[in-house]
């Protein structure tokens, strides 16, 4: 049967399990049993039937995308990873370095 890996953010629908195995031979049939047996998960990765834009999902490091996309076939054994997309990043946080004007020597010109 194929495994599921589980984003940090999607576990509270799977009881905090990080794997979950499903049953099916493409992508769309395991995502069919993994939201049958999770269903807090339908709406977070399937919209209008198609992976949402905001997720990512790989089988066997391969990007459906590239593939099938749901039609992706998987075998006993295949691994299917979520991820979210992550975007963002940290504020500008200002500088601790001395500014040129007052580094060292006389004067403190460059």
């Amino acid at each position: 049967m194929p495994v599921v890996r589980i984003p940090t953010v999607l576990r509270k629908h799977t009881g905090g399990e990080a794997k979950v195995e499903a049953a099916g031979g493409s992508v769309g049939e395991v995502f069919s049993d993994l939201i049958a047996n999770h269903p807090g998960l339908g709406d977070q990765l399937l919209e209008d039937g198609e992976v949402r834009g905001f997720i990512n999902v790989y089988v066997d490091d391969e990007d459906i995308r590239y593939l099938d996309g749901l039609d992706s076939r998987v075998e006993d054994g295949s691994e299917i990873a979520i991820m979210p997309a992550v975007a963002g990043g940290a504020e500008a946080q200002p500088s601790t370095h001395r500014a040129l004007g007052s580094a060292g020597g006389a004067g403190g010109s460059i």
